[in-house]
């Protein structure tokens, strides 16, 4: 099945809609010809009600670490979005909920499948590291540990912190992450969108 086809279903899914307390609006982007993966957590209430995903502050600090304009993020031909959870789980006490889990099973395989030029994957927070870095190469799990192995990653994949203002504190106690980090992270995706390098997705996850 052609990728199109794929995103028309996912974003049509209704699979954890009575979970969910805004209702379900799937938020996912891409194409067979997109360079740049992000796999992030799940859309904001904001990102909900816009139909926009990453259309808040943690999305636009996003977009600065990778060094793109809003015009070349949301456009699907170079930069294909997959979240976790692709719809907007709801609110706690200390922020969204944790991404439902019934997306990545259900989609995942098949959208990385489709994905077949992706030369970069940014694997953002806690939630995507859980699925796509924890294990892979002997890293305590946590995101300060997959983060600061970035020169080993790239250049396939970078494992990077949640963009949120809420980790305000932790950008402030780890400045290696935007001063040598983030320069690596632009570089790789300045490379992947002019041009001038091959690339190849994650293996589903099953």
């Amino acid at each position: 099945m052609k990728i199109e086809a794929v995103l028309r279903e996912a974003r049509a899914c209704r699979a954890c809609e009575p979970a969910l307390p805004l209702g379900a609006r799937p938020l996912v982007q891409g194409s067979a010809s997109a360079r740049i993966l992000v796999i992030g957590q799940a859309p904001g209430a904001v990102a909900h009600e816009t139909g926009i995903p990453w259309n808040d502050r943690s999305g636009a600090r996003l977009r600065d670490w990778l060094g793109l304009a809003d015009e070349a993020f949301y456009d699907p031909a170079k930069v294909a979005l997959m979240p976790m959870g692709f719809c907007f789980p709801g609110t706690g006490r200390s922020g969204d909920l944790a991404p439902r889990p019934e997306c990545a099973p259900l989609w995942h395989a098949r959208l990385l499948r489709g994905f077949r030029r992706v030369g970069l994957t940014v694997i953002v927070g806690r939630h995507a590291a859980e699925r796509y870095a924890i294990g892979d190469a002997g890293d305590d799990g946590s995101i300060t540990a997959l983060a600061s192995a970035f020169d080993r990653w790239l250049p396939e994949r970078i494992v990077i912190p949640h963009p949120s203002p809420r980790n305000g504190l932790w950008l402030k106690r780890n400045p290696w992450f935007e001063s040598r980090a983030v320069p690596a992270l632009r570089r790789r995706v300045a490379e992947l969108l002019e041009g001038r390098a091959p690339g190849r997705a994650p293996a589903p996850s099953d």
